[in-house]
């Protein structure tokens, strides 16, 4: 399968620590969160037939941007990677648990997203709502929601099987919001079967200089 990180946003709200530098490699606990030359000759050691390609949207301002789904769709075509799965996963996600078994459990449907319960509902408005059935396939799905009806949320890390891909052409041919990952997800679940695959331990959506500083904060212990 191909693997896509999302790292092409502005990160407004980070200003001034993101207006020269991209909001993935900001430091937590003394390293970037994607630490991309390093990760990638490391991995190519390992493995000589990895391949990693870094893709630049051509965007110089958050008022050109593609936004995160335009950008999915632009490399899907530009690349021409629809004929294998994608797992896809925002840059400024941060995750202490190992992501080994989302795959294989994502694997069970043709798309599939991850939860985390943040456990408080005024925490649900700042992300997205999500209710599911006994298998865990998503029932409702709302992004910023107002009344939230549980702590469940979904986290940008996301499993699409081939045959899905194209339907981001679709989605974006339609004049749909071409920002928010998640909003891919609000339409397409009402039109494909999308499982849910919880994720443990902590979990953080690094937007803001208040996230940024727990962050650091709680990575700091992990690294002791």
């Amino acid at each position: 399968m191909n693997v896509l990180i999302l790292a092409a946003g502005y990160a407004t709200r980070l200003y001034p620590l993101t207006l020269n530098k991209a909001k993935p490699l900001l430091e937590i606990a003394g390293r970037p969160m994607i630490d991309f030359e390093k990760w990638a000759k490391e991995y190519q050691d390992q493995d000589p037939e990895f391949h990693f390609k870094i893709i630049n949207d051509g965007s110089t301002s958050d008022e050109d941007k593609l936004g995160a789904i335009g950008d999915i769709n632009l490399v899907l075509t530009r690349e021409q990677l629809t004929d294998k799965d994608l797992l896809v996963v925002a840059g400024d996600n941060l995750f202490s648990d190992s992501l080994s078994g989302f795959v294989e459990q994502a694997r069970e449907c043709e798309a599939a997203v991850a939860v985390y319960d943040v456990g408080k509902l005024e925490e649900v408005r700042k992300y997205s709502n999500v209710q599911v059935d006994s298998k865990g396939v998503i029932t409702h799905f709302e992004e910023k929601p107002q009344k939230p009806t549980n702590t469940l949320t979904a986290i940008a890390l996301y499993y699409f099987a081939a045959p899905i891909l194209s339907l981001f052409t679709t989605y974006i041919a339609a004049g749909n919001n071409p920002d928010q990952p998640g909003r891919f997800i609000q339409w397409l679940y009402t039109r494909k079967p999308v499982k849910t695959v919880l994720v443990r331990g902590k979990w953080f959506d690094v937007g803001s200089k208040e996230t940024l500083e727990e962050a650091n904060r709680v990575f700091a212990l992990y690294r002791k």
